[in-house]
């Protein structure tokens, strides 16, 4: 079977500024939700990546690979600011009169807007089943593919200027963290060269990109690995955000990782009490002195002997205890599966649901247009009817009047034009009848049928 390998594409975002999260928020007691932010605000949060991405917290460097610029981010994203914006920011401050107005540092005026800085892409091939056996010289190669990436979006994305690219290989899988800034050019108000992350990134535009990524990505992978694997197929909505809490049972695993952790921590007790009863064996041990009737053979008092038989009881305890805490790493790496699984799954519901939602919308607009059409129609049909009204009074008056001139006033001139009227089709039979037979009465063929009907009804219920 052709092996296939999954690929995942992740833009940082903040789903607190959305307008439901805002309204969520204005709702709950603490002005707050509980939505994911992992957006790059300001020089705290590119600091707190600064710290996670090059693992600053722990010293793990040996497994941390800075591809593009330095081991400081932070320095990174802020040189990325004087090359690109230090000559708009001087333009702009030429072009002001006042003293307040002008711009002494870009890169601060941004960490005070409500704008991201920066932006952090993690890109990641394989899963963790697949990177589940592969040794360190497998994963390393990654290196050469992830280089690749970096080269690959910046002809992709022209205008994300990258300033860090490191590569995380203490983890389950082999992954990028890339962190950039948008640049858009020739704005209009301010300087000419900004910062403005959502024109570059769109829920359209980050299709394209992710589609083009992935595709360069496993190209890149079968040529420095010499085999010819294929991309699983996309999954839709990777490039949402899942907060942990939403797991329907994320509390009652947390309940039983707690257990686990008090017998971690239990273990750790009695390890320490384990090792000092040790020394305490080893001294019996070596103060043994041989029987005089037998060298081969050690006396022991009883005393000694029962501290042994309690070493073995404690020994036997903590080997139960060190069995429970594998359970409890067990647990943990099920539970990360589990996590994993549960997360593409979520994220393929969330972008249906914005599918369908999108769907709905659509119609919803459409019925719109469709009523102000109906409306617009019913509007016509009621000027037509009053039209008809007055075209239905116009004949009724004209009928009458040439009735009358004929029928009762011997008019010959009426009789002349009547005659000329159907000559000429204008008037029809019915109505050359009304003019000249003074037995008809002067009713529009619609409501003489109505009449008769009526008469019909009037007949059948007598």
């Amino acid at each position: 079977m052709e092996q296939e390998l999954a690929y995942s594409f992740h833009l940082g975002s903040d789903k607190n500024k959305s307008k439901l999260a805002k309204k969520v928020a204005k709702e709950n007691v603490s002005g707050t939700t509980s939505l994911s932010n992992n957006a790059i605000q300001n020089a705290k949060d590119l600091s707190d990546v600064n710290k996670h991405n090059l693992r600053d917290y722990d010293n793990q460097t040996e497994l941390i690979r800075t591809i593009y610029g330095t081991n400081d981010i932070v320095n990174d994203v802020k040189q990325l600011y004087l090359d690109e914006f230090e000559k708009a920011r001087i333009e702009y401050n030429n072009r002001q009169t006042r003293e307040d107005r002008k711009i002494k540092d870009y890169f601060k005026k941004v960490c005070e807007s409500q704008n991201d800085i920066a932006c952090e892409i993690i890109i990641e091939l394989g899963d963790m089943d697949f990177w589940n056996d592969k040794d360190e010289r497998y994963r390393l190669k990654m290196v050469d593919v992830y280089n690749e990436q970096v080269k690959d979006l910046t002809k992709i994305v022209p205008n994300f200027k990258i300033a860090n690219a490191t590569i995380h290989f203490d983890e389950t899988s082999p992954h990028m963290h890339i962190v950039g800034v948008p640049v858009s050019y020739d704005c209009k108000r301010g300087t000419k060269k900004q910062v403005v992350k959502s024109k570059l990134f769109t829920k359209a535009t980050l299709t394209q990109i992710q589609d083009k990524m992935r595709n360069a990505c496993i190209k890149s992978f079968n040529k420095f690995y010499d085999i010819d694997f294929k991309l699983k197929e996309k999954q839709k909505g990777r490039n949402q955000d899942i907060n942990v809490n939403d797991m329907g049972n994320y509390r009652e695993i947390k309940k039983q990782l707690a257990k686990k952790e008090q017998k971690l921590e239990q273990a750790n007790t009695q390890t320490k009490t384990l090792d000092n009863t040790s020394n305490d064996v080893n001294k019996i041990l070596d103060n043994l002195k041989p029987t005089l009737m037998n060298k081969n053979n050690m006396v022991i008092s009883s005393e000694d002997v029962q501290k042994i038989k309690n070493y073995t009881e404690d020994v036997k305890d903590i080997t139960q205890t060190v069995r429970s805490v594998n359970d409890l790493n067990m647990a943990i790496k099920d539970f990360e599966h589990y996590t994993f699984e549960i997360e593409k799954e979520n994220r393929s519901l969330k972008y249906q649901l914005e599918q369908k939602d999108d769907e709905i919308s659509n119609l919803k607009n459409k019925l719109s247009i469709k009523d102000k059409v109906i409306n617009k129609l019913q509007t016509e049909k009621e000027k037509l009817k009053q039209e008809l009204q007055k075209f239905k009074g116009f004949w009724h008056n004209i009928m009458s009047h040439f009735h009358k001139r004929i029928c009762f006033d011997k008019d010959n001139n009426y009789k002349i034009v009547s005659d000329d009227l159907y000559k000429n089709g204008i008037f029809d039979n019915n109505d050359n009848e009304i003019a000249n037979n003074i037995l008809r009465k002067v009713t529009i063929p619609d409501e003489s049928k109505q009449t008769k009907n009526k008469k019909k009804n009037n007949d059948i219920r007598f």
